[in-house]
């Protein structure tokens, strides 16, 4: 499918995996909306994919956890862009620790972030491929949405509970021509995994986020009339 001239919307665009996929689509002459907290990354990477690839970007800024916050930014983002072709849900964060060591707080945080958060985006965005009859919604999830390991409680069940979301919505809207897939990296060399103690060893053996895009640009340019349901990725000889 021809993706130039065709409009997106991605979250947690300013570094790592959602940074690598704005890059991606910018060179195939996609126009998009770059959602993230930290508005100084989103602005520079903006101005970056402006000038190089002659696009349209947009940037707002909003916490996912908060409804009324996303809702807002979302509007403004698809009433800039005219349209909204394509939805990238990639924002999240990962901390780990045993059920009884992770405060509460911090579990319910992973939850509202990786589970609420794609919720909320999406929520906000359906309506508008609704009405167009045409969408294609990635939700990037994880291997830990598939397997659970010892202090990944917190972070497996939200990406257990994307990957519910993702298989559910998608049965709801595909007669209405909109496609959902989920995605499910293995470990990739960003900053949300060193953050989180992750072991990347060899950086040029790992899996990098612009591996990821490229799985991202794969999906989107299969014909209309055809998704992928569900996709990993694996680094293939790690350290």
């Amino acid at each position: 499918m021809e993706l130039r001239n065709k409009t997106a919307i991605i979250t947690g665009a300013g570094k790592g995996i959602g940074k690598a996929a704005a890059t991606a689509l910018a060179k195939e002459g996609v126009h998009l909306g770059l959602l993230a907290r930290n508005r100084a990354e989103l602005e520079a990477l903006q101005a970056t994919l402006k000038d190089t690839y002659g696009i349209q970007a947009y940037v707002a800024s909003a916490d996912i956890t908060n409804k009324t916050e996303v809702d807002q930014a979302i509007g403004n983002l698809i009433s800039e862009l005219g349209s909204l072709d394509i939805l990238i849900n990639n924002a999240g964060i990962a901390q780990f620790g045993t059920l009884l060591d992770m405060e509460s707080e911090q579990w319910e945080r992973i939850i509202q972030t990786n589970l609420m958060g794609t919720y909320y985006v999406t929520r906000a965005a359906l309506p508008t491929m609704l009405e167009q009859q045409n969408g294609s919604i990635i939700n990037v999830a994880s291997t830990a949405g598939e397997r659970g390991f010892a202090t990944g409680s917190a972070y497996c069940a939200s990406k257990f509970a994307v990957l519910g979301l993702t298989e559910s919505l998608l049965q709801e809207v595909r007669k209405s021509n909109i496609r959902v897939t989920a995605l499910t990296p293995s470990t990739v060399n960003t900053d949300l995994a060193l953050n989180a103690g992750l072991k990347i060893g060899d950086e040029d053996r790992m899996m990098q986020p612009e591996d990821v895009a490229e799985l991202i640009l794969a999906t989107l340019q299969l014909p209309q009339r055809v998704f992928i349901k569900a996709a990993g990725i694996w680094t293939t000889n790690p350290q």
